[in-house]
């Protein structure tokens, strides 16, 4: 698949079948986050595969119980306490998977360099038919002292990424953009112009 096609095609899916996903499939996906970017090549990520339902099931009510009681200030609070007070709702929809980014260290970039891993591994999802959605209800819960010990990581870490991985139950629709606003700073290339070596670039020498 095309880049450009993977970036329009992934969504937040939020139902998942309950098929599990291959190990093979899921190392797929953290070796294509692993090739993100990062600042002087340092690749702080860790990843973390929580694939046993009871726990994924104790995180999530863990999580929404957190929730309620620390975010007072919650964006359209009566819509989401609703939510997180429905036992019914799970944080995770249903995914067989979450891959939880996190970095052991606190260095300066390193929350940066996991979120451009986490969008690596979301659009190699695409790439395998796969849904993913960043469960951002989740870094709270998952960022104390009891959600690091859950997960088996140090005190010191820091939860970035908790993303869901599964099969979609149905195709997610499409999303309308908004039209990007830019500002050009410069002379702007005429569309004539193209890549070096290419047909429509000027000769390199008279």
């Amino acid at each position: 698949m095309e880049v450009l096609e993977a970036i329009r095609r992934r969504r937040a899916v939020r139902d998942y079948l309950p098929n599990s996903v291959p190990v093979a499939t899921l190392r797929q996906l953290i070796t294509a986050a692993s090739w993100a970017p990062s600042a002087m090549n340092q690749q702080p990520w860790h990843f973390t595969v929580v694939t046993e339902r009871a726990m994924l099931d104790d995180i999530s009510v863990r999580s929404k119980a957190w929730l309620l009681k620390t975010a007072s200030d919650m964006s359209s609070s009566d819509h989401f306490r609703d939510m997180l007070r429905d036992p019914h709702f799970h944080l995770f929809y249903g995914a067989p998977a979450l891959v939880v980014i996190s970095t052991p260290v606190s260095a300066q970039w390193s929350v940066e360099d996991c979120s451009l891993a986490a969008q690596n591994l979301m659009l190699a999802a695409v790439d395998l038919h796969l849904g993913s959605c960043w469960i951002g209800f989740a870094q709270g819960w998952l960022n104390t002292p009891e959600g690091r010990e859950c997960l088996g990581l140090s005190a010191s870490s820091c939860v970035v990424a908790p993303i869901t991985i599964g099969y979609p139950r149905s195709e997610a629709p499409l999303v309308s953009r908004k039209a990007p606003i830019v500002t050009w700073i410069g002379v702007l290339p005429s569309a004539e112009s193209g890549p070096p070596g290419s047909s429509n670039s000027p000769p390199s020498h008279p």
